[in-house]
């Protein structure tokens, strides 16, 4: 057993014993309501480890990722729960997840993820100007040094970073262009190289 799947295993029968203590601490001599409550949480238990541990196998299903389909390069991505199109990408790196966005002109950074990536967003100088749904915003220029996309690979890539609010960052045309047609069927969008 690794180190992940111990302390695992102990968190869980910790908090079965606070349950079981909890439970006991109750019953005082009422120990048919103590076998039942005991036996409930004895099953919601069961039912969180068994779930926990079918997750990696049926998430997937659940929640399609992007697909790269080998020989063609294609990178297939499903339309999510929201409407919107989400892809991994990594920029040096490192993974980040971008909602695809064709009418963003250029791929723009939240704060989050340009410190993830090792910018420091109150140093950057914002001189630029975005206009978004909710109105203007002030952007900082940057340039990612690579961006990684299925089996595309695009050095020097310009970004901005969003001195606004912002949930999560979006792929833009300054890296979408690279692609020689990006098209959306149905719940798919299909970038080929």
């Amino acid at each position: 057993m690794d180190g992940d799947s111990f302390a695992r295993v102990t968190y869980f029968v910790l908090i079965a014993l606070a349950i079981g203590g909890a439970l006991i601490t109750q019953a005082r001599g009422n120990w048919g309501r103590f076998a039942t409550q005991a036996a409930t949480w004895g099953l919601i238990f069961v039912g969180v480890i068994a779930g926990y541990g079918l997750w990696s196998d049926i998430g997937p299903q659940l929640i399609p990722r992007q697909e790269l389909i080998r020989g063609t390069g294609q990178i297939v991505l499903p339309r999510g729960p929201d409407g919107h199109f989400y892809v991994t990408a990594k920029i040096g790196g490192k993974p980040v997840e971008f909602v695809v966005d064709t009418g963003a002109s250029t791929v723009v950074l939240s704060q989050r993820d340009a410190r993830r990536l090792g910018f420091h967003p109150d140093q950057l100088n914002y001189a630029g100007r975005a206009s978004t749904a909710n109105g203007y915003v002030r952007t900082a220029r940057v340039t990612l040094h690579d961006v990684q996309v299925g089996g595309l690979t695009v050095a020097r890539v310009g970004a901005s970073v969003n001195d606004g609010a912002m949930d999560g960052s979006l792929l833009g045309m300054t890296f979408l262009r690279r692609f020689s047609k990006v098209e959306i069927a149905g719940n798919r969008m299909v970038l080929t190289p």
